[in-house]
């Protein structure tokens, strides 16, 4: 009579103790699984249209970071309000779990002092890392009156409002820098926002506007004679077209480069953007990306993620001095 009870004791608690044990395995592998990142394809929004500068550097950039991640990176271009519309959608509606990461260009430090926006620059993002910094130039069609930047200048002087150029958006370094520039020479110049720089280099081959603004998306139509190249922006000359001159020797007192990286909205895991920074990091540092910066005339312009939010909030600050001077800030 004693027995089975007994028996049928050790077989509940027999099976108790199985249903634990699986379950203590079970348990590490279950939350490993959820804390694996990524475990799906991440988009990399590029805030400017397909076949630009930026676009066929972050296209190669997230190629090669992909392989490191072992998921796909997709390129989703989405470009508007001079490269802002991009990073501020993404801070204001993706979730902050690293699958949806985003370009910060200049632009995002400058547009608030310029207008109300509903995202701020600093607080709204996680900062993963500083990439690289434009080539900036002045270009005309090959069959331009303008045979220098002067002659251009001078017959802005004779022409007041007249003489036009295109730029990448009201508010990006492309802009800022020419309305410095024309401060400096004391002439008005009539501005023409596009959304990116490949729509600005049809426009000026198709005779739309007189000249733009831009980053080195331009090059290959200098090299191949159908753009000519006035000015550059840089502190120096550029190795590539040597015989160009830049703002800052000419006299007019502007240098740009415009350092831009990667963010994605705020709140992110510190781990997943480890992650992230490591595997762009690793792209940053492979020959075929290297060889795209050298082609774009770019240089890298590598910042760990609390480095380069440092450098953005002391850039936000410092540029309300700048858009203040130009004219250009929201009356308070």
């Amino acid at each position: 009579m004693d027995r089975k009870p007994h028996t049928k004791l050790s077989l509940s608690r027999r099976a108790l103790l199985l249903a634990a044990a699986a379950g203590a395995i079970a348990a590490p592998f279950g939350t490993a699984q959820a804390q694996a990142y990524p475990s799906k394809p991440i988009t990399l929004i590029v805030p400017w249209p397909a076949g630009g500068s930026t676009d066929r550097h972050l296209r190669t950039l997230a190629e090669i970071a992909s392989k490191h991640l072992g998921q796909n990176i997709i390129v989703q271009n989405q470009p508007g309000a001079g490269g802002t519309l991009g990073p501020s959608s993404m801070a204001m509606t993706a979730k902050p779990d690293g699958y949806t990461i985003a370009q910060f260009p200049m632009g995002m430090l400058r547009v608030p002092h310029m207008q109300k926006t509903n995202w701020h620059p600093i607080n709204d993002f996680t900062f993963i890392m500083g990439v690289s910094g434009y080539t900036f130039g002045f270009t005309v069609k090959s069959d331009s009156p303008f045979k220098s930047f002067n002659d251009y200048i001078e017959a802005a002087r004779k022409n007041p409002g007249q003489i036009n150029y295109g730029s990448t958006g009201n508010g990006t370094s492309p802009h800022l820098l020419m309305e410095e520039l024309a401060g400096n020479a004391k002439v008005k110049l009539n501005h023409i926002p596009f959304k990116g720089n490949a729509d600005l280099q049809q426009a000026l081959l198709g005779g739309h506007v007189m000249a733009q603004s831009d980053a080195s998306g331009w090059d290959k139509f200098v090299d191949n004679g159908q753009m000519r190249l006035l000015l550059t922006f840089g502190e120096q000359r550029t190795k590539r077209w040597p015989e160009v001159p830049t703002a800052k020797e000419l006299g007019y007192g502007v240098v740009s480069t415009s350092p831009y990286g990667l963010v994605g909205p705020k709140g992110m895991d510190p781990a997943v953007v480890k992650t992230l920074h490591d595997a762009f990091k690793k792209a940053m540092e492979d020959p075929k990306h290297v060889e795209v910066l050298e082609q774009l005339n770019q240089q890298a312009w590598y910042r760990t993620g609390d480095e380069y939010r440092k450098w953005a909030m002391e850039t936000f600050e410092k540029d309300r001095g700048l858009i203040e001077r130009l004219g250009l800030a929201t009356p308070k």
